[in-house]
């Protein structure tokens, strides 16, 4: 099991929750997982073609996954994953 930090606009999908555990030995089986026990969740953080939405970064550790192997990026039981949306500016 793995834990995963969920960022306040995903919890709708978690029952309010900060923090979900998940299975998996890749950020993508997390998701399946994720998906499975929260519906809609994934949609929000892979696009249509399979990889990360740009506005959303997920951590394992301190490591962003997209300077890692992205959704391919192989994790431990007892990692802790956090989703964090993009945050845009502009002036």
């Amino acid at each position: 099991m793995v834990t995963v930090r969920v960022p306040t606009l995903l919890r709708r999908y978690t029952d309010g929750q900060a923090t979900v555990q998940a299975h998996g030995g890749t950020i993508k089986d997390v998701f399946v997982s994720l998906e499975a026990s929260h519906p809609g969740i994934t949609s929000r953080l892979v696009d249509i073609d399979g990889g990360l939405h740009r506005f959303v970064n997920v951590f394992v550790g301190d490591d962003d996954v997209r300077y890692l192997e992205g959704l391919a990026t192989h994790v431990e039981p007892g990692d802790e994953i956090t989703i964090i949306p993009a945050v845009s500016g502009g002036g």
